[in-house]
């Protein structure tokens, strides 16, 4: 039977749903963005607490969560006809305790009862980095433990995401499960994508083949988008930092009728070029950026949904030397530029079967057009990706699994360096089996087959388990899966590809991880250890001294350990952060650090809130020492120290935020000059970032509600 008669079916044999309003309140007044879970759907509260739903009639268990009060679970009798309101009143909440449902591992779960180890950012995180750096997620992602955003284009800002000291291109990103942001998500993607509409982001880290196939050697991060309410709700932003940069930002929610909603972000940012040490080389690029993204979101309560979206974003960038300065090796300006467009466009369909199942269906495409200008040489690179899965997930008493099949097609069409281009065909399918054999203890096995029509085909098995006992929860997870390598890493990035040259063919990398972590809960106090292993064989790495891409016939070896504590305790909460990661890679007397990792990291952040009145916090973070390659002028990196903190009033539906990051002023260049006495061989003029380039920076704006 097709797809579409099994969606029709059954649409055909499902009741006309029951409306039910619920308000959520506590002692000081109505709950905004409270979450609300029930039939299997999540919607938030607006401004006023209260949020509509429709369900099937019968006995429907509600859950409300909101963090830093106690969640409720209540059971009502839904009944077709007028709207039934149900008052809901939350208590603050003294424990920890975490009731968020994640989907990156395509089983729905909460996150306390997930076999694998998943952490998130919940939406008031977010809004807490979005008041920071209001253009991109960069500042979200490098304040979670065990992840490392990495400079690797100090002239246009390029950056990757390092999952526990993985290079940045083996970590998948994804947006509502979809590949929105195209197979290679490295260089500037990161700094392209805007935090406001985003409600959740998870993290799985480790090999996640088995689950994402190629791609996922370092781990999983799933940008989840903010879910309308019930009422609409608008909400602008506007910032200003110190080093000329500007960002105007508007988010808007709205239902369209009874089953229909939807939103739309709208987003300009802006940056003038900035020699902070006043050397003639911009460090910080100019650019500006629009974004334009809306989606649709239909439901009908019973558990048919459909999503779809589509975006754009289009970027010009401009950095190397400052207007009317010259190299000093040369005695000529050296300009570098990018202008960036990409589009995209995806859908999710979900109906039940037969009560127990759940058929769903994605679909995604992405283009991006890149035009280069590093001194007098021209690049222009198009990437092309498609991606299509049909997937059904069933449930017992003590068991949910998941099986399907996928299709993904990944090309490459570098214009003026053709001898690069590809083309990836990969169909696939997987299955995945999640089963409670005793109440404190739950299995996870999971398996992928792909066949790449460029490296062959692979098995990606993944095993979890999870411990419960009393306060202690503890979860072990081991995984395999492979990467198929391609000219685009974080150096090209950088430098192009005009000059490479790839030393033979190249083979797939394979990958395999392991992690043990432990949990001990006491009332407002959570702490978590964490050990980690990663093996990477055939790793592709780029040689800086002739750039050479070549694959090495040692293995890449992470091994690290990572610690966690959380204080929540209304209305103030704290993370403290330390992660460890020795990352080896290369043979015999070449054997050495992987450049920069640094193997020890820590962080402490602080907040302070009441949602009648505002916010205040603060933060610092260390980076310890990292190994340089091709620096004329160190070997190893200094370890620094950043401070920051943030106020935000309130005042009704406006407030007022002032932010600043990097309060002592550290600065890469105060140490070593950032330009370079001569050309490198890959024809770069600067050094490797290693430590911030625009040193202390205030920003402050406004936020309205309306």
């Amino acid at each position: 039977m097709s797809l579409l008669r099994l969606f029709l079916a059954a649409a055909l044999q499902l009741p006309h749903p029951a409306t039910i309003e619920i308000a959520v309140t506590t002692a000081s007044g109505p709950i905004p963005r409270a979450q609300i879970v029930a039939a299997g759907k999540t919607v938030e509260t607006g401004t006023d607490g209260r949020v509509t739903i429709h369900v099937p009639p019968g006995t429907v268990d509600i859950t409300v969560i909101k963090a830093g009060f106690n969640p409720v679970t209540i059971t009502v009798t839904a009944a077709a006809g007028a709207p039934q309101i149900v008052p809901v009143r939350l208590e603050a909440q003294d424990a920890v305790e975490e009731h968020v449902t994640v989907s990156a591992t395509r089983t729905g779960k909460r996150i306390e009862d997930q076999p694998m180890r998943v952490e998130i950012l919940d939406a008031e995180e977010i809004e807490e980095k979005q008041l920071m750096t209001p253009g991109d997620i960069v500042m979200m992602l490098n304040e979670m433990g065990g992840l490392r955003v990495q400079a690797t284009s100090p002239s246009l800002g390029a950056a990757s995401v390092r999952v526990q000291g993985m290079r940045g291109r083996y970590t998948r990103f994804l947006s509502d499960g979809l590949p929105l942001f195209g197979a290679d998500v490295g260089g500037l993607g990161l700094l392209q994508i805007p935090p406001s509409d985003l409600g959740q982001v998870e993290v799985i880290k480790g090999v996640a083949s088995a689950l994402y196939g190629a791609g996922a050697l370092g781990g999983v991060v799933d940008l989840i988008s903010r879910r309308p309410a019930g009422e609409p709700a608008r909400e602008a932003l506007v910032n200003r930092t110190s080093r000329g940069g500007t960002d105007a930002v508007l988010f808007a929610a709205q239902p369209l009728g009874e089953r229909w909603s939807g939103t739309v972000l709208l987003g300009g940012h802006w940056q003038e070029r900035s020699d902070v040490d006043d050397d003639g080389w911009a460090d910080l690029a100019a650019y500006s950026r629009g974004v334009f993204r809306p989606r649709i979101f239909w439901g009908d309560g019973a558990g048919r949904s459909f999503f779809a979206t589509g975006g754009a974003m289009w970027e010009t960038r401009d950095g190397g030397t400052m207007p009317g300065a010259v190299l000093t090796a040369t005695g000529a300006p050296y300009l570098e530029s990018l202008d960036t467009t990409r589009v995209d466009g995806g859908m999710e369909a979900q109906v039940p079967i037969a009560k127990r199942y759940v058929l769903t269906a994605r679909l995604s495409a992405t283009r991006k057009d890149e035009r280069y200008r590093r001194g007098d040489a021209p690049e222009h690179d198009v990437q092309d990706t498609f991606f299509a899965e049909a997937a059904v997930r069933g449930t017992g008493a003590r068991q949910t699994w998941v099986a399907g099949a996928a299709f993904e097609r990944s090309a490459l069409d570098p214009l003026d360096q053709p001898q690069f281009g590809y083309v990836f065909n990969v169909p696939g399918v997987f299955v995945q089996d999640d089963i409670e054999l005793k109440r404190w203890l739950t299995l996870s096995a999971s398996g992928r087959l792909d066949v790449h029509s460029e490296f062959g085909t692979f098995f990606s098995p993944r095993v979890s388990a999870l411990v419960r006992r009393g306060d202690w929860t503890a979860r072990a997870s081991a995984g395999t899966g492979f990467f198929a390598p391609t000219a685009l890493t974080e150096e090209t990035q950088a430098a192009g590809l005009a000059r490479l040259t790839i030393d033979g063919p190249l083979e797939a990398e394979r990958g395999r991880s392991v992690s043990v972590d432990v949990t001990r809960t006491k009332g407002p106090l959570a702490l978590t250890g964490t050990f980690f292993r990663y093996e990477v064989r055939e790793p592709a790495v780029v040689d800086r001294a002739t750039y050479t891409l070549a694959t090495l016939p040692s293995p890449t070896i992470d091994t690290g350990a990572e610690a966690v504590a959380t204080f929540r305790r209304a209305p103030f909460a704290a993370t403290a952060t330390y992660t460890y990661v020795h990352s080896r890679e290369g043979a015999g007397p070449d054997r050495g650090d992987v450049p920069l990792t640094p193997r020890h990291s820590a962080g402490l952040v602080a907040m302070w809130e009441s949602e009648a009145r505002g916010r205040a916090g603060v933060e610092a973070y260390y980076t310890g020492a990292q190994r340089l390659e091709d620096n004329p002028y160190r070997s190893s990196s200094a370890g620094y120290v950043l401070f920051g903190g943030l106020v935000e009033r309130r005042f009704g539906r406006l407030r007022l935020f002032v932010n600043v990051e990097n309060l002592a002023g550290v600065r890469q260049t105060t140490r070593d000059p950032l330009v370079r006495p001569s050309q490198a061989v890959d024809g770069r003029w600067t050094v490797d970032a290693w430590a911030p380039l625009d040193g202390r920076v205030f920003n402050g704006g406004v936020r309205v509600q309306f």
